[in-house]
């Protein structure tokens, strides 16, 4: 499939999710929404995808939602962009493949909530974050969701109610990205942090991810009693009984999806 605003490529298990409006700051139209929605369910069903990278064409990774859509427009078609950017963050989340943000230049508002959706995050240094909606008059309410699971309601709501912005290390100390890297290292930094993942049994991290996600905002008796529901049935997998006897046996373990 053809993307007008998305480019995407897949090389040794990475694919590579680019916005591609660098003269609009890889703002989130509905269009964009829309293609990058179907395109994370492809993704999700393609076993030969391990991990997917999500980067921004040009000089920003993304100045959020396309503030001239947000204007003039009927009531539905405002629903219909924040139902689809809904869609797309929680695909994110729901897809068995890690997802990784590379970000740089600027990451504001729903961009802000794409970094923050993503499972992990790279940044090059000099990066700005911000939720600076409440400056113009619009809180960003739908941001705050992944944003206040990734920072805690102190920080969030710090970043919500000035509106100003932060810079990558902070970022990286509020817990909104795992690392802070140079420049000109970024890409292969992300890549290395990818790569690094694709070594795992996809059955394994798919079967991980989503107990994490399953648990992580109940009690923790409930999370107890689902965890080890799910790590007894991950024990029965195939690619388990392999990497545990490869262990064993110290050699490479050979997975098989089972």
């Amino acid at each position: 499939m053809k993307y007008q605003y998305l480019k995407f490529e897949v090389e040794n298990r990475i694919g590579t999710i680019t916005l591609n409006r660098p003269e609009k700051r890889n703002a989130l139209s509905l269009e964009l929404l829309e293609e990058l929605n179907e395109l994370l369910k492809a993704i999700g069903r393609n076993s030969e995808i391990g991990v997917v990278v999500i980067k921004g064409e040009g000089k920003v990774f993304s100045a959020g939602h396309d503030i001239s859509q947000l204007v003039g427009r009927e009531i539905r078609y405002y629903e219909s962009i924040f139902e689809t950017c809904v869609e797309v963050m929680k695909k994110i989340q729901h897809m068995p493949q890690p997802v990784i943000a590379q970000v740089h230049g600027v990451a504001t508002a729903a961009g802000c909530q794409l970094v923050a959706a993503c499972d992990l995050a790279v940044a090059a240094e000099g990066t700005l974050f911000g939720t600076p909606g409440v400056r113009i008059g619009l809180f960003c309410t739908t941001p705050g969701v992944p944003l206040v699971r990734a920072v805690g309601r102190k920080r969030a709501l710090e970043m919500l109610f000035t509106g100003r912005m932060f810079s990558a290390h902070e970022a990286e100390q509020y817990g909104l990205v795992n690392r802070v890297v140079p420049g000109d290292r970024l890409a292969a930094e992300t890549v290395a942090l990818a790569k690094n993942i694709t070594e795992a049994s996809p059955l394994t991290l798919s079967i991980g991810k989503e107990a994490f996600y399953t648990q992580v905002n109940m009690a923790d008796s409930d999370a107890y009693d689902l965890a080890k529901q799910v790590i007894v049935a991950n024990l029965l997998t195939e690619d388990a009984k392999e990497g545990l006897s490869a262990f064993l046996e110290k050699r490479k373990p050979t997975w098989k999806g089972k």
